[in-house]
């Protein structure tokens, strides 16, 4: 049996999983928790990496790292992070992304570009903010990666001399790497970081080895996080995968590239050679574990409550932009909750509020993607309530398909990982994971809650203001 790894380093944990390279069967994985924040060290990533990799690497051939996109990792001359790395989900950088889009002609002109219109979860909205707001640091920078570059460069040593590597799916997510080009914008690059042009890493091509470790182990060029869940799920032509994270994402597999000059539809590469266009919100599941711990309860206990409450919950809606919004653009917005009177002001008519109120804002993303949904899939830590899969039915309008609970970023980090150890036209043919089907109710009353929730999204936050 050949045995390979696959990595997850979200913006919570490092998760590990090590698999059999023949059908994809997890052999044994682990957890390590990362620190919570908008910035980190990331040198607390390595650490947890290389705890989680203890004892657990007997074996293993060859290994993949997934990561959080968008990610800024700055380092000096000698291979040092410069500063902390600023996260996908610190918005300080807004304003920078505003200031961007008006300097290269709107968004359009960038879309075109790079497939994407920046955002303040950009990495290239970063490096302005980073090169206005912190100079004399952005000078010593010699080296910009993103979260899952460092550590496979790390994995194969950490050393000046060795060469930094990406791939296509993550690099698409940067705003200086065009999809369609399958090159660096190196203007934009320039543009973003007020004329610096620092050493970028080599964009790999999806089976190609970006080296090895100390130890021998084949190391696979890796790739974002959204991508290998793509490809840990095996997705497929008119697949839509709905992603319950802390952040939420919706995404699909195309032959073909995206430019949306709206700035909505993120036209992302894949992990395959595809595309992989995407909608991003700021606020998923932290929308459930906020309301919980508002009610001194967790995630079961808030799925308890919920179930008491009927479907709209009595007129209670919550708009649920916690950390301001990414779509919709409104980084500095804050939550809401509207209709209080007597009888909604309690715990379980909050609770179902905090429900729907993230899945409708997931609705209104599912709804700017292009695809036709033949299959819409609800993965994530929160799609493992039942509760909240026939919400997301109801409230979809849509049979909704659960795979079971599984690690699938990293399970597609460990099926890349295969592929580059063993070449080949096409990822290896995995099984797909069983699934649950959760279809609409008879009486179709999603339309009533996602109505109810358009009327209140709207008139704090009106679409002409967006």
């Amino acid at each position: 049996m050949t045995v390979i790894a696959g990595v997850d380093s979200s913006t919570q944990s490092c998760k590990l999983v090590v698999c059999d390279a023949d059908t994809g069967t997890v052999l044994r994985h682990r957890q390590i928790p990362h620190p919570d924040g908008t910035e980190v060290p990331p040198t607390m990533w390595w650490e947890a990496l290389r705890q989680a990799c203890e004892r657990m690497m007997r074996e293993v051939e060859a290994i993949a790292v997934a990561g959080q996109q968008h990610g800024l990792v700055v380092l000096d001359s000698a291979g040092h992070p410069v500063r902390d790395a600023l996260l996908w989900n610190d918005t300080r950088s807004a304003e920078a992304a505003v200031q961007l889009v008006r300097e290269f002609g709107g968004p359009q002109a960038w879309a075109d570009a790079v497939g994407s219109v920046p955002k303040a979860a950009h990495t290239v909205a970063k490096l302005r903010w980073f090169a206005d707001h912190e100079p004399e640091l952005a000078d010593r920078t010699t080296r910009v990666m993103l979260p899952h570059d460092y550590l496979t460069w790390l994995l194969r040593g950490g050393e000046p001399d060795i060469e930094m590597t990406t791939d296509r799916g993550d690099a698409s997510g940067t705003g200086y790497w065009s999809p369609s080009g399958e090159h660096y914008r190196m203007d934009l690059l320039a543009l973003a970081f007020r004329g610096r042009t620092p050493q970028l890493p080599r964009v790999l091509a999806p089976t190609e080895v970006a080296g090895r470790t100390p130890g021998g182990r084949v190391v696979a060029a890796g790739t974002g996080d959204n991508a290998a869940a793509a490809l840990g799920l095996g997705i497929g032509e008119g697949d839509v995968v709905v992603s319950l994270g802390t952040s939420g994402t919706v995404f699909s597999r195309s032959l073909q590239p995206i430019a949306d000059p709206t700035g909505e539809i993120n036209g992302f590469a894949d992990a395959t050679g595809a595309f992989l266009p995407l909608v991003c919100t700021l606020n998923a599941a932290r929308v459930l574990d906020a309301t919980a711990a508002l009610l001194g309860t967790d995630p079961s206990g808030l799925e308890v409550l919920a179930a008491q409450s009927p479907p709209g919950a009595d007129g209670l809606v919550l708009i649920p932009y916690l950390i301001g919004e990414r779509t919709p653009n409104l980084p500095h917005a804050a939550g809401s909750l509207h209709g209080l009177r007597p009888h909604t002001m309690r715990p379980h008519h909050l609770a179902r509020a905090a429900i729907e109120g993230m899945l409708c804002n997931m609705a209104d993303a599912l709804d700017r993607l292009p695809t036709v949904p033949r299959r819409i899939l609800l993965i994530g830590g929160a799609a493992r309530s039942r509760l909240i899969a026939h919400t997301a039915a109801t409230i979809f309008n849509a049979t909704v398909t659960v795979p079971e609970p599984g690690e699938y970023v990293a399970r597609g980090a460990a099926r890349q990982a295969a592929w580059a150890l063993r070449g080949g036209s096409r990822p290896p043919d995995w099984p797909p994971p069983a699934a649950t089907e959760f279809p609409p109710p008879a009486v179709r009353f999603g339309a009533a809650i996602r109505e109810r929730y358009a009327e209140v999204r709207d008139m704090y936050y009106p679409p002409e203001r967006n």
